[in-house]
């Protein structure tokens, strides 16, 4: 049996003469789709796979098919007799400009044997002349086959050996997808042994010291293991402890490691091919000088053997120690170690002679956190979910580490400054205040958990300056429209993938940019609700037992109504003090939090905000919240009221002369109608019909009036809390809803004039008594005026086999109702026309947008970038453009 190994991503070329049996091979070896074929695509662009006039438009077809899966990181085999070196040549190419290897499968086979198979091919034979020419091109070309650049090539010389070969595809050196850890990333050692010790102490390691009291080797009692990132050597004071040490851990199972551009030149050097012993080289050269020819054999070996960059955790985690982009991860080619080693350099130096790069991580877009090195950095920090953890220790700053998949950082001081940087370390990236007039432009300057916003300063030499990614020049928060815009899939946690149009991604994207506030205060836009099914009940639309008949259905047992208030829908973001909003928001002077809309939009001015953000600070300063959710932010969803309070225009312009022509008109009419009778004209029935109509308008009035009253600065308003959605480092929206009341009525009690009580009712679903009680509660709700109720899970967030249950149903008052669906509605030929209402989309659209919110609020807390917080968050915009009835 011959055993061809092969990467799991490679092109492999499948080089032999007609009648050689490739394409058999390929049907037998590899998936229906990895196989690219020149036949095939003969016949796709000419219709005749043995159209040979049709070759050029084939093969441009064939690269164009190749290219694309190469891109997405797919296995591909080409079907092609591939025995011309200038046809091999572009494929190489293909598979270089894709980071992949190149493998070549040849069949070399006796003349008479392809003779055989070419006169017994289904389609048109060859012919021996062509077959003996390619026989010749292949032959001519096997002893170079690997000086072109394959990095495997397997020869199969009988048909025996064709027909006993199997493929094993291999995992890639930096495949450590499997590996969930946990790990702790260690950032640029530089030789510095005593703060390595104390930091492998803080993390909880116990190291193993040899009989002369050197540390080779630590592990940890929870199975944790340590991750080094590269550059362990040079400038330090204890070079060769650090190397013992490092390596006594990655041989003992205890650590992980991938090299530094240090360690390369290291290798360089005990190899005797470099001259130039720079930048502490020289140092660590001494040092291993005093070492046996044994110890120095194995530095070189263990560093020569260590891979690029490591993909962990099911590809959530990328290490290497320069950074890498997204297109780069997990590929193999030079200049993935290239880039890797030394960043994404423009080839010049600076003025410092220090290499010029470019700034990869302001593009960075990758759902993998990228933790790397290379450059010192003042403070360790995220920034589009990369993160620098060199805080130059070597140079009397810090040795950090990150604990993964925890994203705490353990650091430690230097305990002296054993080098001189070539320039100063490199400033957080959030540093530089925004500009104080530009309040709508200005990005992001911290990441939005409170982790400083940061990163990646990977390049060559300490200080290395950044020049402008290719798109311009990007700070820590900023956001493009190309984040937003165009048709997108997001994937949510509670509902999978979520698909948003273009034209819906628009329309989202003016509102946002046009009316939205600062995107820094906007981690988070409230989803539509869903009314619940259309009611059987005898005069009513909506009822609470079709509410209830959902939840019981899918298994939900208890449920929470609660008080639905009519005002305008609002979402607090309140800070504890000034201090926080700036440095965690990006806010200005005087800046405390931000009140917003549905839509994003303010829903105060500046200093009427800040009023009621104090006297909402106030309420959680009285009730200990601060210090009982272990945050100095919170963020609300709740209510604003009174309803007039920013409807105002739709009530003057709509509602009011609406309610007052048809009280004006009916009632002239039940008047005349009067008169006539008085003077003998039967008008009992127009009569009659006039004042049904003249009582609906008067209900209608009455109905819309009562979410009215008269306001005056803050005098008057109140805000309704009903969810908190989230605190420092959390997100609460799967919370039980009982808690999340709990604490909105701790706050009415600290502030009963400014925060308003969400009155609320437990209900088991499936009894008929509690159900009973529900139906009760809400129908005196409804009869005192107010608009209905909220039923909700108890426990928040439900998935079921069939997905998410529905997070709410809104189920309305009958008067209320006047004011959606007009005046007369509850007459029986309108109340069956609406009983016709499709539920269907406004219910879907709810789901989509509760677990895009719900992704916006994880991706807030956990520090992620505003691009990718803002991409959920534009979502639920870009949704509501779908054109589903509003009155639902």
């Amino acid at each position: 049996m011959t055993e061809i190994s092969i990467p799991e991503v490679a092109l492999v070329l499948l080089v032999g003469a007609s009648g050689s049996g490739k394409s058999r091979f390929a049907r037998e070896h590899f998936g229906p789709y990895e196989t690219v074929s020149s036949d095939e695509c003969r016949g796709i662009v000419s219709n005749d796979p043995n159209n040979q006039a049709a070759t050029k438009p084939a093969f441009e077809l064939l690269h164009t098919i190749a290219a694309a899966r190469l891109k997405a990181g797919l296995l591909t085999v080409i079907d092609a007799t591939n025995v011309q070196p200038e046809s091999r040549a572009s494929l190489i190419k293909l598979a270089r400009d894709h980071d992949v290897l190149p493998v070549a499968i040849v069949f070399d086979l006796a003349d008479s044997v392809l003779f055989e198979h070419d006169r017994g091919r289904d389609d048109t034979p060859r012919g021996e002349k062509v077959i003996r020419r390619q026989q010749g091109q292949l032959r001519r070309s096997l002893r170079g086959l690997r000086r072109e650049g394959l990095r495997g090539v397997h020869v199969l010389n009988t048909t025996d050996e064709v027909a006993a070969a199997t493929i094993v595809r291999r995992k890639l050196l930096t495949d450590f997808r499997d590996d969930h850890g946990p790990f702790d990333v260690i950032g640029d050692v530089h030789g510095c042994l005593p703060e390595l010790e104390e930091l492998l102490g803080a993390l909880g390691y116990v190291i193993v010291r040899d009989d002369a009291g050197r540390a080779i080797d630590a592990s940890h009692p929870d199975g944790r293991r340590a991750l080094f990132l590269g550059d362990l050597v040079d400038r330090g004071p204890d070079s060769v402890g650090v190397l013992r040490l490092a390596m006594g851990m990655h041989t003992a199972g205890h650590a992980l490691a991938v090299p530094g551009n240090h360690e390369e030149k290291l290798v360089a050097a005990l190899d005797g091919k470099r001259k130039s012993l720079t930048h502490g080289l020289a140092e660590t050269m001494l040092q291993l000088a005093g070492e046996t020819d044994e110890f120095r054999r194995e530095v070189r070996d263990w560093a020569h053997g260590l891979v690029s960059h490591l993909v962990l955790d099911d590809g959530n985690l990328v290490v290497a120690h320069a950074g890498l982009k997204e297109s780069y991860q997990g590929r193999s080619s030079g200049r993935v170690r290239a880039f890797a080693l030394y960043g994404d350099t423009t080839g010049e130096v600076d003025e410092f002679g220090l290499p010029v790069r470019l700034d990869w991580a302001a593009d960075y877009r990758g759902t993998a956190a990228v933790l790397h090195g290379h450059t010192p950095v003042e403070q360790a920090e995220w920034f589009n979910n990369v993160m620098c953890l060199d805080t130059g220790c070597v140079f009397g700053g810090k040795l950090s580490a990150l604990r993964y998949p925890e994203r705490e950082l353990v650091e430690v001081p230097a305990r002296e400054r054993y080098a001189d940087p070539i320039r100063p370390l490199a400033r957080p990236r959030g540093s530089a205040a925004p500009a104080a007039d530009d309040q709508d432009r200005r990005s992001f300057a911290t990441t939005t958990a409170g982790q400083p916003g940061a990163a990646g300063q990977g390049e060559a030499g300490p200080g290395a300056r950044a020049v402008p990614s290719a798109a311009g020049p990007r700070t820590a928060g900023e956001l493009r429209a190309a984040d937003v815009l165009g048709k997108r899939v997001i994937e949510t946690k509670l509902h999978g993938r979520v698909g948003i149009r273009a034209e819906h991604a628009a329309g989202g994207f003016e509102t946002l940019s046009r009316f939205a506030v600062a995107p820094a205060w906007l981690p988070y836009l409230p989803p539509t609700m869903a009314p619940s099914p259309t009611s059987s009940e005898p005069g009513y639309l909506e009822h609470p037992r079709e509410a209830f008949k959902v939840f019981a259905a899918a298994g939900v047992e208890r449920v929470v109504c609660e008080e639905k208030h009519m005002g305008s829908r609002a979402v607090v973001l309140l800070c504890r003090d000034a201090e926080t909003a700036a440095t965690r928001f990006g806010g200005q002077a005087g800046e405390t939090g931000m009140v917003t809309t549905r839509t994003g939009r303010a829903l105060f001015e500046r200093e009427l905000m800040e009023e009621f953000l104090a006297g909402l600070r106030g309420a959680v300063d009285a009730t200990g919240l601060w210090d009982e959710l272990e945050t100095d932010w919170v963020l609300f969803d709740g209510e604003m009221l009174p309803w007039s309070l920013k409807a105002g225009d739709l009530l003057t312009g709509v509602y009011a002369p609406a309610g007052a022509a048809a009280r004006a008109g009916l009632g002239a009419a039940a008047e005349a109608f009067a008169a006539a009778s008085a003077r003998g004209v039967d008008t009992a029935k127009l009569e009659a019909r006039a004042s049904e109509r003249l009582a609906d308008a008067e209900a209608f009035t009455r109905a819309y009036r009562s979410y009215v009253w008269p306001t005056s600065g803050l005098s008057g308003v109140s805000f309704a809390p009903f969810q908190v959605l989230a605190t420092a480092g959390r997100a609460r929206y799967g919370d039980p809803h009982p808690w999340h009341l709990d604490v909105a009525g701790r706050l009415a009690d600290a502030a009963p004039e400014l925060v308003r009580r969400t009155r609320s009712l437990t209900v088991e679903s499936a009894s008929a008594e509690s159900v009973g009680a529900g139906i009760q509660w809400w129908e005196e709700l409804t009869d005192a005026g107010g608009e209905g109720m909220v039923v909700k899970p108890e426990q928040s967030v439900v998935l079921s086999k069939k997905g998410l249950v529905p997070p709410g149903l809104k189920v309305r008052g009958r008067e209320y109702l006047r004011i959606i669906y007009g005046p007369e509605y509850l007459e029986p030929a309108h109340l069956t026309r609406l009983r016709d209402r499709d539920l269907g989309r406004k219910r879907s659209l709810a789901g989509r947008e509760f677990a895009l919110g719900a992704e916006a609020l994880d991706r807030f807390v956990a520090g992620e970038p505003l691009w990718r917080v803002h991409e959920a968050v534009a979502a639920v915009l870009a949704l509501e453009s779908d054109p589903v009835d509003p009155r639902l």
